[in-house]
């Protein structure tokens, strides 16, 4: 027997919760590889699989949540996974359609899992989780497109949160000149310790203009916000800059004019971690580690253990949650 975090309907009401329980191997969903999980995080979309509708995300329950985990191999059906082996799992679904990382045992496909990347533990995995591997490929994005130390600021909006705070520490390591937005005055300190060399207020570019144009500012942005924050970055880039999409926070409609393509030729550019081919996955885990300081990664990190997630998937959905929360399964 093992513990999880189990969300359960009420028929009555049509709502869910959470708790703790004592679940069985034969309790999981089929896999081809059984992993020990030892560290699962906190996204956003966790905090909407813990609510009471489930976001929208949840199809069926009893349901174990958690889009994220890292663990040591127990069992493989797939010669491609040995007993023994490091795994990380991000994306495909998992802790949405599929039962997650929320406890200690966990049943996956192998084409889910990447091998943990040579310089990272399990835990520091999952203090990267799916925000700072999504921070990641945005970065990758950006510099395919050819953005370079030098050439001006990058703007990172929502930078005191998950995808913003790995993208603050990972921009300053590589060279780049940091500009965070917050909306918190508090986080000031903390996104200067991860490398921001200028802290913007959120009021600044939360306000839609009429202009289509503005003052030439940014070398690049990872915007986790959308809506007219996004709206109004965007008139704001530097020619031939490109700006990376990785949130909705502020908002999924983009009220903008398309004049920064066509007369600046600024770039748009998705980033979706959850369905990224496997050989993408394993140049981005690479990257992380080599390029993003593990001694600013700890200074994200909040513990937390199972009996903490409900709380904490409230809390994130309010904007609440700053940096990473690694969660201990095993604690």
């Amino acid at each position: 027997m093992f513990n999880a975090l189990v969300m359960d309907k009420d028929e009555d009401s049509g709502l869910a919760s959470a708790s703790v329980k004592q679940l069985s191997v034969g309790d999981l969903p089929h896999g081809e590889v059984t992993i020990a999980v030892e560290y699962s995080t906190v996204n956003y979309k966790d905090g909407l699989c813990m609510s009471q509708k489930g976001g929208g995300l949840v199809r069926s329950y009893p349901h174990v949540p958690g889009v994220d985990y890292s663990g040591t191999v127990e069992a493989s059906s797939d010669d491609r996974y040995k007993p023994g082996d490091k795994v990380v799992l991000t994306g495909w679904r998992v802790g949405e359609a599929h039962w997650g990382g929320y406890s200690q045992k966990a049943n996956a496909l192998a084409d889910w899992l990447v091998p943990l990347p040579e310089g990272l533990d399990t835990r520091q995995a999952m203090a990267v989780g799916t925000a700072g591997f999504t921070a990641m490929l945005a970065v990758m994005a950006l510099e395919d497109q050819g953005m370079q130390p030098g050439h001006g600021p990058v703007l990172v909006t929502g930078a005191a949160g998950g995808v913003g705070s790995v993208a603050t520490a990972i921009l300053a390591n590589l060279g780049y000149e940091v500009a965070a937005v917050t909306g918190r005055p508090e986080a000031g300190e903390y996104l200067k310790s991860l490398g921001a060399t200028t802290i913007v207020p959120r009021e600044d570019l939360n306000e839609t203009v009429k202009r289509p144009l503005e003052s030439e500012s940014w070398a690049g942005c990872i915007d986790a916000v959308g809506g007219e924050m996004l709206a109004r970055v965007l008139g704001q880039m530097k020619y031939g800059a490109s700006v990376a999409a990785v949130g909705l926070a502020g908002g999924a409609g983009l009220p903008a004019s398309v004049i920064p393509f066509l007369l600046r030729g600024v770039n748009l550019l998705g980033i979706d971690s959850v369905m990224q081919p496997y050989d993408n996955r394993v140049r981005a885990w690479q990257r992380v580690a080599t390029d993003l300081p593990m001694d600013k990664l700890e200074a994200m990190v909040h513990p937390a253990t199972l009996s903490d997630l409900p709380q904490l998937g409230a809390d994130i959905l309010k904007g609440q949650v700053k940096g990473r929360v690694v969660v201990d399964v095993n604690a």
